[in-house]
């Protein structure tokens, strides 16, 4: 197993050129298959090397019912999409003559409506950041760009210099699967990021050659997502807003408060990099009162 996992995982990282992060999930959930695999007894031969020839639907089904127990749909699905992108490879490549996952469907996901800020909350945040300090420009600029492009937060950490334009007001980012696309950004963002280009540049030497990240740790070094996440839940508490959000809300309120004003959802579908229009879709339910409101204004029959 070991070897046709590397395979494997070769074969995402080159060919269909996931994250790290996926990548790194994906593999970890194969191990815990393969585990499972060894403390049953089910699929191994003497030496507990694992025999995929023998895994069929029954052996899959109650590694799924296992799961059922400790996880929740959302963690099953994704283990399940590991095993089934695995033995679909297998297929492919003639190390397996049968997919015994093809008839076992993915549990369907819950997805609870995604939280956001109003106007006002916004507003509050984004100005309650008063410090003059390197840390403090600096997170106002983070706030600022999260809220004004609805990047993600591991697009935003690996913003580099190089990628933002202040003569055409755009960034450009690099989201799932390395595509690149291109964000507008507004003025008043571009001014925090300039305000804190300047700071970085008195507090740290530029780099010499090679990535220039725009966000900084107090080292000097690249941020993580977990600091952009530190960053978020520190200034909603400092202005008062009582609400558990992350940098992934900042683009949900992006994402809704271009809806409210009016903007096409195939837009913002091209402004937050979706595959699928059914994901920006997710926006519709959060503002029904917005869209009843318009439907009572534009349809004859209201």
């Amino acid at each position: 197993m070991e070897d046709l996992v590397d395979q494997y995982a070769s074969y995402l990282k080159l060919e269909r050129n996931v994250s790290p992060h996926t990548l790194r999930n994906y593999l970890s959930d194969l191990r815990q298959f393969e585990g499972f695999l060894r403390d049953k007894g089910l699929c191994v031969d003497y030496d507990k090397k694992i025999k995929f020839e023998e895994v069929d639907v029954h052996v899959v089904r109650a590694y799924l019912a296992l799961l059922s127990k400790r996880n929740r749909k959302s963690s099953i699905g994704r283990k399940l999409a590991a095993l089934k992108g695995l033995f679909r490879y297998l297929v492919r490549e003639k190390q397996l003559s049968r997919d015994p996952l093809s008839f076992i469907s993915t549990p369907k996901q819950e997805k609870p409506l995604p939280k956001f800020l109003t106007v006002d909350d916004v507003f509050r945040l984004l100005g309650g950041v008063q410090g003059k300090g390197t840390l403090d420009i600096r997170d106002r600029a983070v706030l600022e760009v999260l809220y004004s492009t609805g990047v993600r937060v591991s697009e935003l950490v690996g913003l580099n210099w190089g990628d933002v334009d202040f003569r055409l007001g755009i960034i450009r980012v690099f989201g799932k699967g390395s595509k690149e696309r291109i964000v507008p950004i507004g003025e008043i963002a571009l001014k925090t990021l300039r305000d804190y280009g300047d700071e970085q540049t008195r507090q740290w030497k530029p780099a010499a050659k090679g990535e220039a990240p725009v966000f900084l740790n107090h080292r000097g070094k690249r941020i993580t997502t977990r600091s952009v996440a530190r960053i978020v839940e520190k200034h909603l508490k400092i202005v008062g807003i009582p609400v558990r959000m992350g940098p992934h809300g900042l683009r949900h309120t992006f994402a809704t408060h271009l809806l409210n004003g009016g903007a096409d959802l195939r837009a913002i579908q091209e402004l937050l990099g979706h595959a699928s229009l059914s994901t920006t879709q997710r926006y519709t339910h959060v503002n029904l009162d917005q869209l009843t409101a318009v439907y009572d204004r534009a349809h004859p029959r209201a």
